[in-house]
C-alpha cells in the first residue's frame, strides 16, 4: 500500500506571521494580518458554496480591500502589492524541513494541496527551500473548487491513482480538516498557536502541537 501525505501550505508549513511587520507598517496594527486572512477564508467559502470560483490570489486581494475599507485606511497600490507579494516568500515554520525529511525517509510520498494557484505554490516552495521534499505540487485551482470542497481532496487522491481513504491530509485549519474527513481522507491536525478543532467535526486520527508531533504519530501508525 502506498503511504501518501498531502499538506496544506499556508500556516501549516509556512509562517504567515512573517507578514506582520508589513501589516503593522501599513495599518499600524500587526493584528490586521489575522483579520485579513480570516476575511480570505470567509470570502473563499462563500465563493465555493455559491459556485462562483475565483483564484485564491484574487480572493486575497479583495479581502485586503475589504479590511482596508472597514478600517478606514487608504492603502496605495504599491503597498498592497508589496504585502500580497510577500505571500510567495513566506518562511517555513522552524520544524518543517526536518520532519518532511523524516517522512520521506520513512517511505512516504509527499504532496502539497493548496488553494493557491500552482504558480504561487511553486514559488512558495522554492523560496522556502522545501521543493525537494515533494513529489507533487497540487492546487485546488485544477478542479476550480477550493478546499474544503470534496473535489479538491478527490483530485489529490486521483493524482496518485489511489482511493481518497488512502491519503493523509495534514493541515493547521479546522475547516480543512473537516473537508478532508468528510471527503474520506485520514487527517492530521497541526495545532499551531491559536488553532483549534471544530467540536462539530469528528476528531482526526492525529493531533499534534507542531509538525514533529504529527509526524511522530503518522509514522507510528505506519499507514
Amino acid at each position: 500500500m502506498k503511504k501518501i501525505c498531502v499538506f496544506d501550505v499556508n500556516e501549516t508549513l509556512l509562517d504567515l506571521a512573517a507578514l506582520d511587520p508589513e501589516f503593522e507598517r501599513v495599518f499600524g496594527d500587526k493584528a490586521v494580518r489575522k483579520e485579513w486572512f480570516g476575511q480570505c477564508m470567509v470570502s473563499m467559502l462563500v465563493a465555493t458554496i455559491t459556485d462562483a470560483y475565483r483564484p485564491f490570489g484574487e480572493i486575497g486581494a479583495a479581502a485586503f480591500d475589504m479590511v482596508a475599507q472597514k478600517r478606514g485606511v487608504t492603502v496605495s497600490e504599491g503597498d498592497k502589492k508589496a504585502i500580497l507579494g510577500k505571500v510567495a516568500t513566506l518562511p517555513p515554520h522552524s520544524e518543517v524541513a526536518e520532519n518532511l525529511a523524516r517522512l520521506k525517509s520513512a517511505g512516504y510520498t509527499l504532496a502539497t494541496l493548496t488553494n493557491s494557484t500552482p504558480e504561487v505554490a511553486k514559488k512558495q516552495l522554492e523560496n522556502s527551500n522545501l521543493t525537494q521534499y515533494f513529489d507533487k505540487i497540487l492546487s485546488a485551482d485544477a478542479v476550480k473548487r477550493l478546499k474544503p470542497a470534496k473535489e479538491a481532496y478527490d483530485m489529490a487522491a486521483q493524482s496518485f491513482e489511489v482511493e481518497v481513504q488512502e491519503i493523509w491530509l495534514v493541515a493547521a485549519h479546522a475547516w480543512d480538516i473537516a473537508g478532508a474527513l468528510r471527503a474520506g481522507c485520514k487527517a492530521a491536525f497541526v495545532a499551531r498557536p491559536g488553532m483549534v478543532l471544530d467540536p462539530l467535526v469528528d476528531t482526526p486520527a492525529v493531533v499534534g502541537k507542531d509538525l514533529k508531533e504529527v509526524v511522530d504519530q503518522i509514522i507510528a501508525a505506519g499507514q
